[in-house]
Formats: C-alpha cells, sequence, structure tokens
C-alpha cells in the first residue's frame, strides 16, 4: 500500500450528538484500487465517519479532501456528484413507486419533456441496470413494493453503480443478502477495483473482511485505533482491536443438551399454506425451547415467522397458542397473549424511528403499566430505565429519538419492547443481522437467559453458526415446506445443514 493515488483524505473529523461524542479527531485516506474495510463495535462511529463522507451528516469540525480539493458535501445528492455513493443497511428504495422510478428519481428529465415523462424508455434504461445486478427477471414497471428486501438491496447497488462513483461504500449491505446476494456485491467491488476507484466496505463479518478487504481500519468509542494490512487481517487481530480486550468465554451455547419440555407444546403452527411461499407447514414449540429455523433466503422462513404472529394471513391453516387454545389471527392478539416478534428490518417494522427511545421501549407494555386508564411519565420512564440497565442499550437519553442510536442499540431497544412486556414467546427474525461480537454475544447469553426462565423461543437465521450454535432444535426450509430436522448435537456442522438446504 501507499505507492497508490489518495482519492480521499480525513483529517481530524469531529462529530457530536447533545452530550454524547459520536467521532473524535478521526483520520482516514483511501486509495485507488482499494477495498478499504471500515469496524468496530455497534456505536464505534464508522456509519456516522461514512454518513459525513456521504454527505448525510455534516461534521462538527476537520476537514476532507477529494482528490486533493476540500470535501463538503451539503447532502447526499451533492456527494453522489462529488463522486461518493453508499450503500445502506436499512432500506434505502421507496415504496409505492416502481423498480424504474426507484431507480432514476431525481433524472426523470432525461425521459421527457415539458413534464411529461417517457416511461417505456425510463424502463428500457433501467433494463441495463437490472442485469448488471443480475435481477433479469424483475420488470422495471412493477411496485418496488412486491419485492424481497434482498433484492431491494441489490436495486440501491445497481443504483448507486450507475453513478460511477469514485468510492462506493458498503454499510453492513450484505448482512441483508443471501450468498447470491453477496456474489453480486462482491462482483460490482471487484470491478471498481479494477477500474482504479475504491470502496469503503462496512462489516462484522469478520471472515468476509478478512477475504474481501485489502486494509483495514479499526475505529473504537469514535476514536481511531489502528490500521490493518496484509497478514495483520486476522480474524483475532480484528477481534482484538475492536474490542480493546482479548474475547473470552463462550460465544454460542457450551451445552449439548435439550433441556426444553417436550411434553409442554406452547404454540403450534397446522398445516399453514400462503400461496407459493408455504406449503402445508406444521410445527411446535415447546416450552424452554430455541427452536430455529434455517434455509436459503427464498425458501419460506421469513413469511413463516411473520404468520405465526400474526402478520400475514394464511390462505389455510392455522397458529394456535396451545395451552389456552388461542388461534393467532392477529399481532394484537399475539401480543395480549405475551408473544414477542422482532423484525428482521427493524427500521421499518420493528422501531418508530421519529419517536423517543422511552417511548419505543414501552410500546407493548401500555397495559402492563397504566393505573386505572392512566399512564404515567414516571411509569414509562422507569420501565424504559429498567430495561436500558438489563440490556446494556448505550443511550444519550431516553427522550432522543432511536433513530439516533447505532445498529446494534436500535436492535437491543427491539429487544427491550419485549422484555418489558415480560413475553413469554420470543420469535426473533435474524435476530443479530448488522450488528457487532459484543452484541451479538450479549443476545445469545439473553437467549440463554430466556430459556433458563422457561420461555420459549423460535428464531429464523440466515447464519448457519448461529443456527448450529443456539437451538435445541433446527428446522430446515426448502420451496416452502419443511424439509428436515436437526437436533442439537457436538457432531452437526455446516455442511450437514448445507445438504439438507440445497
Amino acid at each position: 500500500m501507499g505507492k497508490e493515488k489518495v482519492i480521499l483524505t480525513v483529517e481530524g473529523l469531529n462529530k457530536s450528538f447533545g452530550p454524547t461524542k459520536a467521532v473524535v479527531n478521526m483520520h482516514l485516506k483511501i486509495r485507488s484500487g482499494e477495498i478499504h474495510g471500515l469496524i468496530g463495535e455497534n456505536g464505534s462511529g464508522k456509519s456516522t465517519v461514512t454518513s459525513m463522507i456521504a454527505g448525510c451528516l455534516q461534521p462538527d469540525s476537520g476537514k476532507m479532501l477529494m482528490e486533493g480539493k476540500p470535501h463538503c458535501p451539503k447532502n447526499m445528492i451533492d456527494g453522489r456528484r462529488s463522486g461518493i455513493c453508499m450503500l445502506l443497511q436499512e432500506k434505502g428504495t421507496i415504496d409505492h413507486l416502481t423498480v424504474a422510478e426507484n431507480i432514476f428519481l431525481g433524472e426523470e428529465d432525461r425521459f421527457g419533456t415539458k413534464g411529461i415523462i417517457n416511461r417505456r424508455e425510463m424502463n428500457k434504461a433501467a433494463v441495463n441496470v437490472l442485469t448488471k445486478i443480475e435481477l433479469q427477471d424483475v420488470e422495471p414497471a412493477m411496485l418496488i413494493d412486491e419485492l424481497s428486501f434482498e433484492d431491494r438491496k441489490l436495486i440501491e447497488a445497481g443504483m448507486a453503480m450507475k453513478e460511477n462513483p469514485k468510492i462506493l461504500i458498503v454499510d453492513e449491505t450484505t448482512t441483508a443478502l443471501s450468498q447470491k446476494g453477496r456474489e453480486v456485491i462482491y462482483k460490482l467491488i471487484r470491478e471498481m477495483k479494477e477500474k482504479g476507484d475504491a470502496v469503503i466496505f462496512i462489516s462484522h463479518d469478520l471472515e468476509e473482511l478478512k477475504s474481501v478487504c485489502d486494509i483495514v481500519t479499526v475505529m473504537r468509542d469514535g476514536e481511531y485505533i489502528t490500521t490493518l494490512t496484509g497478514n495483520e487481517i486476522t480474524v483475532d487481530s480484528m477481534r482484538k482491536n475492536m474490542i480493546g480486550r482479548e474475547f473470552t468465554g463462550g460465544y454460542y451455547r457450551q451445552d449439548y443438551e435439550d433441556t426444553s419440555d417436550h411434553d409442554k407444546v406452547v404454540l403450534e403452527a397446522k398445516h399453514i399454506c400462503m400461496g407459493n411461499r408455504l406449503n402445508d407447514v406444521s410445527l411446535k414449540l415447546h416450552e424452554g425451547e430455541i427452536l430455529g429455523i434455517g434455509g436459503l433466503t427464498d425458501c419460506g422462513m421469513h413469511d413463516l415467522i411473520k404468520v405465526m404472529f400474526g402478520l400475514l394471513k394464511p390462505d389455510s391453516g392455522k397458529v394456535v397458542l396451545t395451552e389456552q387454545n388461542i388461534e393467532i389471527k392477529s399481532p394484537e392478539i399475539a401480543v395480549r397473549n405475551k408473544m414477542g416478534y422482532i423484525p428482521k428490518d427493524r427500521e421499518s417494522e420493528g422501531l418508530m424511528l421519529a419517536a423517543s427511545i422511552r417511548d419505543n421501549i414501552n410500546m407493548m407494555s401500555m397495559d402492563k403499566i397504566k393505573k386505572g386508564f392512566l399512564i404515567t411519565p414516571h411509569a414509562t420512564t422507569k420501565l424504559a430505565k429498567e430495561q436500558v440497565k438489563m440490556l446494556s442499550i448505550k443511550i444519550g437519553g431516553l427522550n432522543l429519538p432511536v433513530s439516533s442510536l447505532s445498529g446494534g442499540n436500535k436492535q437491543k431497544v427491539a429487544i427491550a419492547k419485549c422484555t418489558a412486556n415480560d413475553v413469554q414467546i420470543v420469535l426473533m427474525d435474524c435476530p443479530t443481522r448488522g450488528i457487532d461480537i459484543g452484541v451479538k454475544a450479549a443476545i445469545y447469553r439473553l437467549l440463554e437467559q430466556f430459556k433458563r426462565e422457561g420461555r420459549s423461543v423460535l428464531m429464523v437465521s440466515e447464519e448457519l453458526p448461529e443456527l448450529i450454535g443456539m437451538s435445541d432444535n433446527l428446522l430446515i426450509m426448502r420451496d416452502g415446506c419443511i424439509t428436515g430436522k436437526i437436533k442439537r448435537s457436538s457432531e452437526v456442522s455446516e455442511s450437514d445443514v448445507i445438504n439438507k438446504m440445497i
């Protein structure tokens, strides 16, 4: 490293949100032909730094130079004009618009005159973008709402690449993708490298960082810690520099015994069918069980867990709370009966981003804390403080909007909504997506606590080590059906699970 041309220089960058210092005196250099990893625990400041580079946020002080000239983007559009595009972890497309309208948002004048848009030409141009990201089967005229979360993320990648950026920021985008989707992103990244452009790559998957990046910069508590190159880029060195200590203790469960109560079924799905997505799916969740569900992205597992919570209505079949003999027909019935749901897409489905941290935590617990017809500020504050302390949520204040938190702390708030309401059955869809190893370990310890307390967990995940490491029993889905069951054992390997998935 070092001989390549420096594209971007960051010097002494600082950013605070109220009393919270998110970035402190940050320095960074991005060179041509470089895939530059940027890592740190949740709340370390990496997304704040890249948001300032892209123009989403304005720094309090410090300076940035783009190819030797001052770089002060006022917004993301300004950042794109400077040659910097950013792929976000959460959803970045707009509902109720077509695929083509999303791809060319703000560029409609290219396809018409005097306010009349030639949609045929727009759709034709969109096909070229879709082909580049291997979504040839997607119709440009269809509403973006009809696509999966993964396909929407790939479309965002296509939107960025059509701008021919000099620097592409990939902020946890791959965590939402299957291996096929990840390969599309990797291909785009390699193309940028070959052209002499650069990529800033943020991920909590340390193996992925090791295989993708040429250089890795580590942040901790908003500050620059070190830069790793070549043979220095190992999982152990990245982990140690991220958390500032050796990672001790077990990561996943250390026991290999299913101690759940097999005589007590708490939740049951009976012959669930829904279009071509779910085909005669039945399962039983027992008291004190962590039941994992795994499969490829389109296997139906994400639809199934929404059906289990009443968010989606099946064509036939039903979900029943066994002991009470109550059918789960809606989320309201589920919440009333001490069920909780943590969605894969926490920002649009799990949290009210503009609302305060306190209001988000109390969202499901109003019946619990009200006295008569009254809900007092004291009661909501007390409950929120208890959850913040129990889950070690890093906040600047309970009244701050939940949007001000890092991804890992947002996920903790989503979990706190459930624990605040004393849920007995927790449905989790990719509970550790896009969060660092420290927060992951904390969530795994919480799952073990749930199990000891006799609570039950249904966990959908796209991470095989997580499924194998935490589940008492693991169900495999393929083409909308449950095709296999694997019992907890020290002998189970990833290849055993993969063989049942494909």
